[in-house]
């Protein structure tokens, strides 16, 4: 399946998710930055919920900030693979230093994305996580252990297309995985596309409540 843009994507995913879900007053949707804010507006408006930005950052490698060894939300603690970070050198003073920074780049998107509203409280609430694919499976499965620790009542992973390899990881995390496409051979998200431009700050401070 390719879909034309994020637009049709979302409206697609969220007439399955309706299929599939009974009315629940407790759900929200956390869409990650920047693509998955389109998603998730077609999602929270055919849902009837809030919608809500999940900014994460990942924590580089000394050396090699691709390489994660960690993450970090707006919310709770970091995830650290602590063999990685000791494998290449990731010391407690480095990684809080890393933490540090990343902090205050994560409060500068919020405050950027969201103009000071009040943030959402996620503890015993139903949470639809949503992004516009997933490739490598990184940035969800972070997300998934930040936010559990907010102790939300049932995490759905909600994505137009993923992985296979990314689909088993997640599955073993999320309460739940609802997708429209898990093909055999996937090179990148955008390949499922026909339109995959960038998504800008502005456009999703426009989709947000």
């Amino acid at each position: 399946m390719i879909f034309s843009d994020r637009l049709e994507a979302g409206k697609k995913l969220a007439t399955k998710l309706l299929t599939s879900l009974s009315y629940d007053s407790s759900l929200i949707v956390l869409a990650i930055p920047r693509g998955g804010v389109v998603i998730g507006s077609q999602l929270a408006s055919v849902l009837g919920c809030p919608l809500e930005v999940m900014v994460t950052k990942k924590i580089g490698a000394p050396g090699n900030p691709e390489l994660a060894v960690g993450a970090i939300g707006f919310t709770g603690e970091p995830v650290i693979d602590e063999a990685l970070a000791a494998k290449v050198g990731a010391d407690e003073t480095y990684l809080q230093n890393q933490i540090d920074i990343l902090k205050k780049q994560i409060a500068e998107s919020i405050k950027n994305f969201s103009q000071d509203k009040k943030p959402l409280v996620f503890k015993d609430k139903t949470v639809i996580l949503t992004d516009d694919g997933v490739a490598t499976g990184a940035t969800m499965k972070a997300a998934i252990e930040i936010l559990r620790q907010e102790n939300p009542q049932k995490i759905i992973v909600a994505v137009p297309v993923i992985s296979k390899e990314a689909l088993k990881e997640i599955e073993a995390l999320a309460d739940e995985v609802v997708f429209l496409e898990a093909p055999d051979l996937f090179l990148a998200v955008g390949q499922f596309y026909e339109n995959f431009e960038q998504v800008t700050d502005e456009e999703v401070k426009k989709l947000l409540p």
